[in-house]
């Protein structure tokens, strides 16, 4: 493979506590190895835009420490045609770029190992989502930071919850993968975790909550991951209200608020390793892999497994719900 002289980076998808981080990473161990470093700007969509732009150490100075992504994020249809990707590659050319570090999920992957295979750019993936649904690594950059913003958000829930002794029904993000559910709801001692990768039964959550009334215990949390197979927060709590209508019911859905904020210490060091390790990747050769930490070790996966993985979570976790809640 031919020398990489000049890289871009752009992030890509939706949004996640840390991808700054990674950008700094990128951006200052490029210019450490005497390389042209240029950012892009709303991902794939600003490759055909061609707002494409030189970037220094100062470009990233004081931003390790804030959310969202200095790069901006997109969607971009157009990028999935063939037109499309001509088009940015021509508009990478003229900066001479020849290398290309993609922060994002599956989708953002897909992508990149598109283009790489059409055009002579070599790519190098980030992980940067909350969801942490993505083969090959041990975490993805913004779950740590998700995660603890759920928690803080539960925590605040449980003292009104105790004050009024009610049930909340907490939603947080998930379509596809519990973690962010079973971490925050382990963490805030959860009566109940509904999450995708195990089936809801609504017998056994209405069963402990009438045990719990008979106990006396009022005050109980549910986490509901919004992708868990039952249909939400809102359809559970319809659910306990028609069969058990003397309960104080309230439904909480977290949103967006786990997107932001400042990146955990855990999200920043992550993301600084993998922005490290990319540039040293294509300084190295390597082409068309996703940078992961597995074991505490950089691992490479090659893009097209880097795939949206619905991993099979130990049945030992549940087991711990649920002996803790009793």
């Amino acid at each position: 493979m031919k020398k990489v002289n000049n890289i871009a980076v752009l992030t890509s998808g939706g949004d996640a506590p840390g991808m700054n981080a990674a950008i700094r990473a990128v951006v200052r161990t490029g210019i450490y190895h005497h390389l042209n470093v240029f950012g892009v700007m709303y991902g794939y969509k600003g490759m055909l835009t061609g707002e494409i732009f030189p970037m220094e150490s100062k470009s990233v100075a004081n931003i390790i420490q804030r959310g969202g992504t200095v790069l901006k994020t997109a969607r971009c249809k157009e990028f999935y045609e063939a037109d499309g990707r001509k088009k940015a590659y021509e508009n990478l050319k003229k900066f001479g770029i020849d290398g290309l570090v993609v922060i994002g999920g599956d989708g953002s992957f897909k992508g990149a190992q598109k283009f790489s295979q059409e055009f002579d750019i070599p790519c190098i993936g980030l992980p940067g989502t909350i969801d942490k649904d993505i083969a090959g690594t041990d975490f993805t950059i913004g779950f740590d930071t998700a995660v603890n913003t759920a928690v803080e958000a539960i925590d605040k829930i449980r003292d009104t919850a105790d004050a009024h002794d009610r049930l909340f029904i907490i939603e947080v993000m998930g379509r596809d993968a519990g973690y962010i559910g079973l971490h925050s709801g382990i963490a805030t001692g959860a009566e109940h975790i509904l999450i995708p990768e195990r089936k809801t039964n609504i017998d056994d959550v209405i069963d402990d909550l009438q045990a719990n009334e008979r106990r006396q215990k009022m005050v109980n949390l549910i986490v509901v991951a919004e992708g868990d197979e039952f249909g939400g927060a809102n359809e559970v709590a319809r659910h306990v209200q028609e069969r058990m209508p003397q309960l104080d019911t309230r439904v909480c859905i977290l949103g967006h608020i786990q997107r932001g904020g400042s990146p955990t210490t855990m999200d920043r060091l992550l993301a600084s390793r993998m922005g490290y390790a990319a540039v040293d990747a294509l300084i190295g050769g390597t082409s068309n892999v996703m940078i992961g930490i597995v074991n505490n070790k950089i691992q490479y996966t090659p893009l097209d497994k880097a795939v949206k993985a619905k991993q099979k979570i130990d049945p030992e976790w549940f087991k711990i719900v649920k002996i803790l809640a009793s």
